[in-house]
């Protein structure tokens, strides 16, 4: 999961304990977080926009799916006037965070990694702020981070 440190940093959710992940409206990354983010789940909590991009730690999905409430809120800027109770469009998830990683995993550490090859995030054109890890590549990322083993 994406968020840029201007706007929801790692930090604020250690302070926060647990947050809603609102806002995002892509298909694609809402259909990964309505079908495929299932309680306990592990997170990447991976920091955009700024030098250098990097994960600064690990949650885990604390609420499953539901609808981002953001959507048809019409005072958000996340309102969609096409969301509707019945028909509400967009979800989200809630998580909560697990541990910091001990030293940040920069977006050059890990393309320099060979273990990570084909990893969503590392290919072209991949902007999406919600997108699966294949587990070998959650595992490799967690000892760059100097953490033991996955958190649980």
């Amino acid at each position: 999961m994406k968020s840029e440190p201007h706007v929801y940093p790692w930090e604020q959710l250690v302070d926060d304990k647990t947050t809603h992940w609102d806002g995002v409206r892509n298909y694609q990354a809402r259909n990964t977080m309505r079908d495929l983010m299932k309680n306990g789940d592990l997170v990447l909590f991976y920091h955009s926009n700024c030098k250098p991009p990097h994960i600064a730690g690990v949650a885990k999905v604390c609420k499953e799916g539901y609808p981002d409430f953001t959507a048809q809120d019409s005072s958000s800027k996340y309102f969609d006037p096409k969301a509707t109770p019945d028909n509400p469009r967009w979800m989200m998830v809630d998580i909560e965070a697990v541990t910091a990683m001990k030293e940040i995993v920069t977006l050059p550490e890990m393309r320099g990694n060979p273990a990570l090859e084909g990893m969503p995030l590392l290919m072209k054109g991949q902007r999406l702020s919600v997108q699966p890890v294949p587990e070998n590549c959650f595992e490799t990322i967690c000892k760059m981070g100097g953490l033991e083993g996955i958190p649980r």
